[in-house]
């Protein structure tokens, strides 16, 4: 075998190693197969949901923009009704959640959709934003329970990813958004 030959099947041979693994995950992921066991503690959303047109009013009169090109995620708190004594406390958790993000806590924000907060909950509760679900779109992820705080997570696209339900581990979903922050 002449160098010329030897070159090329050494060629070929490189190519497969780097292009067998690429062929291995798209005839998986053709096939519709999934992992069994994920590392994240929300549900995901299949197929995400696109909810860039979903009207949002915010408290101070302007509309959210879901497509945001600071690349900034948006959590969603989604009462199911007023937001008691326990639902208010979840909305402190989850600002202290964001602050624990340090210098990436900026690309997050925390919208609050649901009944109006008392004025000194809600001074108290900066830079949540809070705003309410003009269409009613999003009713399918608020909590089920009276006084409960469901959360959905969007993308910078608009695009609605993850459910977490009532009772959701504060610990696990600061995991998950770790995850897509950093």
């Amino acid at each position: 075998m002449d160098t010329r030959n030897r070159n090329r099947l050494l060629f070929i041979a490189i190519v497969l190693v780097f292009a067998a693994p690429m062929i291995a995950a798209w005839l998986l992921s053709a096939s519709g197969w999934r992992p069994a066991n994920t590392r994240n503690s929300g549900t995901l959303v299949e197929p995400p949901r696109d909810i860039a047109a979903t009207p949002v009013t915010l408290a101070d009169g302007s509309k959210l923009d879901w497509k945001d090109p600071q690349w900034h995620w948006t959590l969603l708190a989604l009462p199911s009704g007023d937001c008691a004594q326990a639902c208010q406390t979840r909305l402190a958790e989850l600002l202290r959640l964001r602050i624990t993000l340090g210098r990436n806590a900026g690309r997050l924000r925390v919208v609050y959709l649901g009944a109006p907060l008392a004025a000194d909950v809600a001074a108290a509760s900066a830079p949540l934003q809070i705003g309410r679900d003009d269409s009613g779109a999003l009713a399918d992820y608020r909590a089920a329970t009276d006084g409960a705080l469901a959360l959905a997570l969007v993308d910078p696209n608009g695009l609605l990813m993850m459910r977490y339900d009532a009772g959701y581990d504060a610990a696990k979903l600061r995991a998950d958004i770790v995850k897509v922050v950093h």
